[in-house]
């Protein structure tokens, strides 16, 4: 496939509008590791921001790629064990 189709583009904001509800940060982090998760959190809230910013402009690509970029940094996060994510190894990439 060579485009990205407006179901594709629901469903990735699906699963990390669902993963940015889900994700919290793990307790008893040391300070920075907090910080850290903190930054990383932030990052993909920003991220998942841009993409309906642009999907509302009608730059498809755009959006797809801040969406994805937005769950790439809570993937990051879990991975990390920066993240109480449940084991969803449905909406996260670090089962």
């Amino acid at each position: 496939m060579r485009e990205i189709s407006d179901e594709k583009l629901r469903k990735y904001f699906s699963l990390t509008e669902k993963a940015i509800s889900k994700v919290k940060i793990k307790e008893g982090l040391k300070v920075k590791e907090r910080k850290a998760a903190e930054d990383f959190l932030d990052m993909a809230e920003r991220y998942f921001s841009d993409a309906k910013h642009f999907r509302d402009k009608g730059d498809i690509v755009t959006a797809f790629a801040a969406v994805s970029y937005a769950h790439a940094w809570l993937d990051a996060g879990a991975r990390l064990g920066l993240f109480d994510f449940g084991r969803d190894s449905y909406l996260f990439a670090a089962d």
